[in-house]
């Protein structure tokens, strides 16, 4: 069964990855409460350079329904502002002049259910993904059985442990999914 190890620990590491990109994507969606992950696809021209805004500026979530970027360089201050109003979140910063803040609108009813929709969906891609690794993990398992790098058994154990950790796994992303429904249909 040491044989085929390193094609399992690939696999487990397939899918931790797939999970982790998931969760990093669910936390960009917007669901009503104030997150600072909402702003970690924006980026803003600074000195000639597309830089992450949580490397040009403080950002906090003082209250459910505000975001608060305080740059480190005042001029940066309308620049931030139009990437804000360019990105796809729909949101509308006001600039005092030192600080921009960011009110979060509450979602209406209709697009609540347009999220859930959106995220059921991505689920799924990431389940499809991780059947896909599962799929690759397979393969070589039976290329190495074919080649005779590895026993009949133990083949049949590496599978059993491949069908397993693929489970886990999709029930990691089934459990991000019900947490992730659950805070958009939140009022």
């Amino acid at each position: 069964m040491a044989e085929a190890e390193p094609v399992l620990e690939k696999l487990k590491q397939e899918l931790e990855s797939t999970v982790q990109a998931l969760r990093r994507e669910l936390a960009r969606l917007r669901t009503g409460r104030a997150t600072t992950a909402l702003l970690d696809g924006i980026t803003v021209d600074y000195y000639g350079a597309r830089t992450p805004l949580n490397q040009v500026a403080t950002l906090s979530a003082p209250e459910p329904r505000l975001l608060v970027i305080q740059p480190f360089d005042r001029s940066l201050l309308g620049e931030i502002e139009r990437a804000i109003q360019q990105s796809d979140l729909g949101l509308h910063p006001v600039n005092d002049g030192k600080i921009i803040r960011v009110p979060i609108p509450e979602l209406t009813e209709e697009r609540r259910k347009e999220l859930v929709r959106h995220v059921r969906k991505m689920c799924e891609e990431y389940r499809v993904s991780a059947r896909n690794h599962r799929r690759e993990a397979v393969e070589r398992l039976r290329t190495m059985l074919k080649n005779k790098e590895l026993a009949e058994d133990d083949e049949r154990k590496a599978l059993e442990k491949v069908e397993s950790l693929t489970k886990t796994y999709i029930e990691r992303i089934d459990q991000a999914l019900k947490h992730k429904e659950a805070e958009i249909m939140e009022v």
